[in-house]
């Protein structure tokens, strides 16, 4: 195991000291604070943060690891992924690029390949990735038409039993809402959905049984006690507005379970007028949004020969700003949805402030990737630095934001209870047997 711009600690009590910590991160500290960043020292005892305190006011008898203004974040929450679509892409690649060539391409792979070996393989390895990155908290969206339904979620909760002392999972059932026609289908899903303690989702589309679907999916996730997390207008068209119509679903049927509504595309194309009164909808039902930057930007207004012209992503400040809960999130890896990616929150972070303009200032946008989205997904222990938690870190040289958002913080150290973990990431050749090279 190598380290790179500091050694691990070698003892049980130790101070991170003049640690820059992003302060929406932090629980209160008496602190100066300039653009979003507070200088702190971090007691560790045990593995557990036993105290923040000011630069230099940590006990003296501790050893002591001056990061020299270096950055320490929480460990990261990535509450939007696809680990069982993962690393798929060189079996079965988008040809075009397209929305309709991702689903194309992902029904033929999924169809053809998607056994319980070859889904925990590729779960695994992304596991494996994210945990390297930092990552502590993630929610998949599992593809769940019938049977595939039973074999991902029999595997998730497998998986999701061996990880529990690393990467805390969440997993929420992807299906189109159409299916629900199929009682039996839909039955046996919840069934599923129930016995895992995951969460109902599906993709939304305009016609004439929305409005049947959402009722139908609301009054079933009430009835269970179950949360619904859903994708939502991932297109240009300025016609589609289910958003719209599930902020008025949730309101009609007095649902009090959480509701999460994931890429909200089109309502960044839609008239003013028409887009903040669903905004106004989206608050009042208390839906929260995420964001899915780099995979939405790759996927939206693509036509060949044509650059696009526009960025494809929602309306993220007007949606904060009018008190919705929202967050960025990785999405898709390396599958015919997005080309790329690697499960590392702190990219996403970096492309989600170029493409949404989350700077100027950067105060507050370290939630993103932290409190924002454990708060959403019911895990407000994670994605913070706080006396008591186990100290689960992310060690930077970067002081400020210029030199983090400016490289990919390749030389981060990753602390979990205090420990430096080896985080030597997962080479794709362990890939080769199982989607070819």
């Amino acid at each position: 195991m190598t380290y790179s711009f500091i050694s691990p600690p070698n003892a049980a009590r130790f101070v991170l000291s003049n640690a820059t910590v992003p302060a929406v991160t932090v629980e209160p500290v008496d602190v100066p604070v300039t653009e979003g960043l507070a200088t702190v020292d971090i007691v560790i005892s045990d593995g557990t943060i036993a105290a923040i305190r000011p630069a230099g006011a940590a006990p003296a008898d501790y050893a002591r690891i001056d990061l020299k203004d270096g950055m320490v974040w929480p460990c990261f929450a990535d509450i939007h992924t696809h680990l069982d679509k993962g690393h798929i892409w060189p079996r079965q690649a988008n040809p075009d690029g397209s929305f309709m060539g991702a689903l194309d391409a992902v029904r033929a792979d999924r169809e053809a390949n998607w056994s319980a070996a070859d889904v925990k393989r590729r779960m695994e390895f992304s596991l494996r990735s994210a945990y390297a990155h930092g990552t502590s908290l993630i929610r998949t969206h599992l593809d769940s038409l019938a049977p595939q339904h039973r074999i991902s979620f029999e595997v998730f909760a497998e998986i999701r039993d061996a990880w529990k002392e690393r990467i805390a999972l969440q997993a929420v059932a992807l299906f189109p809402l159409d299916a629900m026609a199929d009682s039996s289908f839909f039955t046996d899903l919840v069934t599923v959905v129930r016995q895992t303690g995951g969460l109902l989702g599906g993709v939304t589309r305009m016609g004439p049984e929305l409005i049947w679907q959402l009722d139908t999916l609301f009054r079933t996730a009430a009835e269970h006690g179950l949360d619904v997390d859903l994708h939502v207008d991932e297109t240009d068209d300025r016609g589609a507005e289910t958003l719209k119509a599930i902020a008025e679903a949730v309101l009609r049927n007095g649902f009090e379970g959480k509701v999460t509504a994931g890429h909200c595309c089109s309502l960044a194309r839609q008239e003013e007028d028409t887009a903040a009164r669903t905004v106004e909808l989206v608050a009042k039902a208390g839906i929260a949004v995420i964001a899915l930057p780099m995979c939405n930007m790759y996927l939206q207004d693509r036509y060949a020969g044509r650059t696009p012209r526009w960025r494809g992503v929602t309306l993220f400040h007007e949606l904060a700003a009018a008190g919705v809960a929202t967050a960025v999130a990785s999405d898709n890896t390396r599958d015919p949805f997005y080309a790329y990616g690697d499960l590392d929150p702190v990219e996403v972070f970096r492309e989600a402030v170029r493409i949404l303009h989350l700077d100027h200032p950067l105060d507050t946008t370290a939630r993103v990737v932290t409190t924002s989205p454990a708060a959403i997904v019911g895990r407000p222990d994670k994605g913070r630095i706080a006396a008591g938690d186990p100290a689960d870190l992310v060690l930077f040289s970067a002081r400020r934001w210029s030199e983090f958002l400016s490289r990919p913080q390749s030389d981060r150290v990753v602390l979990r209870r205090g420990k430096v973990i080896d985080r030597s990431l997962p080479d794709y050749r362990e890939l080769d047997s199982v989607v070819g090279a």
